[in-house]
């Protein structure tokens, strides 16, 4: 009979004593929208624990090789030999043994309990075509075992909370909403060249963060500006996608009206939502929608779809569509267009924008740590 591995547990009543540990696989994997967050929410933490008179004893725990994040107050470990599935599975349970511990990107390992652990959405169940066959199944599979074994699920918004008590994958009573910070797009500088180098004007172009998965709408959304429907709007796609991939995937040829940018930094990124006229979110589902708040916090206007959580976060700040009204799509597109520069509604974007703070999510993510009622 194989001996089961030591379960790590939490802090009980307010027990400040035990140490707290984060799991930190993340920081090995390809950056994409979660890992950012969990790498955001840990750097919140770690400034709110550094201006503590009583430091807590907490660490990140990476499998080797990951880099290390730029921490004041918590301590970076690397634990282990292997890295990936095996690494979080069976090293990192044994390494956080009677610690708490605490995952942000929707995995934990299977035979610990008592953990808190954060899943951003049910894209796995509401858009299963958005992901690999295998991806989908293990992710259906294993994330209604590791809520049941947490002490409480973390998730990023109402709507994912809805969704994944839908879904069977938590009791309502089971999950706690902790939403997404924005407030570190204004901590990055803008780069004052990267329009230059897209050839680009300020306040004539439109941002789309561009990806293949099918809840993202990419294909919706570079049909609006075929043939010229919208003029003279030029939309900008940022990511990592390319005319020969769309062609292959969505049987679309180039247009003039239509520029694919490519992977950005953050601060190209800045300068672009910036001095952009607006931002677009077709996506039919988000679970929180961080890419239009970005773009609000550094007031870009957006408009986005009437799913998922987008009318949640974006609240009155946004403009919206309905998925799959391209006629209702190019209406708003070419009203907000034809409006030019509204201060009043930059400003709103911004202040709508500005309510969700790393800062806030930190100390929401603490007192569910030190308090288990909470």
């Amino acid at each position: 009979m194989t001996k089961a591995l030591p379960r790590p547990t939490v802090i009980e009543n307010g027990e400040r004593g035990r140490s707290v540990v984060f799991n930190g696989r993340f920081l090995k994997s390809p950056q994409s929208g979660v890992q950012r967050v969990a790498g955001r929410l840990i750097l919140a933490v770690d400034e709110m624990l550094a201006g503590r008179a009583d430091p807590a004893n907490v660490s990140v725990f990476t499998p080797p090789g990951a880099p290390a994040l730029p921490l004041q107050a918590i301590l970076s470990k690397t634990v282990g030999r292997r890295g990936g599935q095996i690494w979080e599975q069976m090293e990192l349970p044994v390494a956080a043994s009677g610690s708490a511990l605490i995952n942000l990107c929707n995995a934990a390992p299977l035979l610990a309990d008592s953990h808190l652990t954060m899943i951003h959405d049910a894209q796995v169940f509401e858009s299963p075509g958005s992901y690999s066959r295998a991806f989908a199944a293990w992710y259906r599979l294993s994330l209604p075992r590791i809520a049941r074994r947490a002490r409480r699920v973390l998730t990023v918004s109402n709507y994912s909370k809805n969704k994944l008590v839908e879904y069977g994958v938590a009791e309502a009573d089971h999950i706690a909403v902790i939403p997404n910070g924005v407030d570190h797009m204004l901590q990055t500088a803008p780069d004052p060249a990267a329009l230059a180098r897209l050839g680009l004007e300020p306040h004539r172009y439109v941002v789309l963060f561009g990806a293949y998965q099918a809840h993202k709408n990419l294909d919706f959304a570079l049909r609006l500006f075929a043939k010229g429907a919208l003029g003279d709007v030029k939309l900008v796609v940022v990511g990592a996608v390319d005319w020969t991939e769309v062609k292959a995937r969505y049987d679309l040829d180039p247009v003039p009206s239509v520029l694919f940018a490519g992977r950005q930094t953050d601060a190209e990124i800045r300068s672009l939502l910036e001095s952009a006229a607006f931002m677009i979110c077709p996506s039919t589902t988000e679970g929180f929608g961080l890419p239009p708040m970005e773009a609000m916090i550094l007031g870009c206007p957006a408009i986005v779809s009437r799913a998922g959580a987008l009318p949640e976060v974006c609240g009155d700040a946004a403009l919206y569509a309905e998925v799959g009204d391209a006629d209702g799509w190019r209406h708003a597109i070419t009203t907000l267009w034809n409006d030019g520069p509204d201060p009043t509604r930059r400003d709103r974007a911004r202040h709508r924008a500005g309510e969700f703070t790393w800062r806030r999510a930190a100390e929401r993510l603490w007192t569910l740590v030190e308090t288990p009622n909470a």
